[in-house]
């Protein structure tokens, strides 16, 4: 997604998008240790999403407070 289209999210779709990108960084590094995953950069591209969420999560919140 791009972060054109997260800063039109509501706060509460962007919270929800933060939460399913944390467990999947979970399940991520999980299958990581099983030596089950396919794709390795996968983990950096959803920590990469995650940062940039989190960081529109902040402008947001300093907008409005």
């Amino acid at each position: 997604m791009k972060v054109k289209e997260l800063r039109e999210l509501s706060k509460e779709e962007l919270t929800g998008r933060i939460d399913e990108a944390r467990k999947s960084l979970v399940e991520l590094r999980f299958q990581l240790a099983m030596r089950k995953l396919e794709n390795p950069a996968r983990i950096r591209t959803t920590k990469k999403e995650l940062a940039q969420m989190l960081t529109i999560m902040t402008e947001k919140e300093a907008v409005k407070g």
